[in-house]
């Protein structure tokens, strides 16, 4: 394997962990439920798809041709996470969850529940 090719893999591997690390680090200092779901819905996912192209371009280095494994588990990691965050946010809303002061939009006292 070239000198360029893996210094691109180390690249995605690194962008990916440290996207990884800044989605859990925020899942653990984040006050509330809504925060702390922001957190691993977006960076946590930007970590888990630049560890998935590290891996697509290593597997496609090793072999001739594309290796469409990772590329069907970043699909499914992109369509699940934010229909996942989505539900787990509107079950929050319906069980009417406590905010801290400065999570954005009206407090449930403003709306009249």
């Amino acid at each position: 394997m070239s000198f360029w090719l893996e210094l691109i893999i180390c690249f995605f591997l690194i962008l990916g962990s440290l996207f990884a690390l800044v989605g859990a680090i925020g899942l653990y200092r984040l006050p509330d439920f809504f925060t702390r779901l922001h957190a691993p819905t977006k960076a946590t996912t930007l970590g888990v798809g630049g560890i998935i192209i590290a891996s697509a371009i290593f597997f496609s280095g090793q072999r001739e041709g594309l290796s469409l494994h990772e590329l069907l588990i970043a699909l499914f990691l992109f369509i699940t996470a934010p229909v996942s965050a989505h539900m787990l946010s509107k079950a929050a809303l319906q069980q009417k969850l406590l905010v801290i002061q400065r999570t954005r939009g009206k407090r449930w006292e403003d709306d009249g529940y």
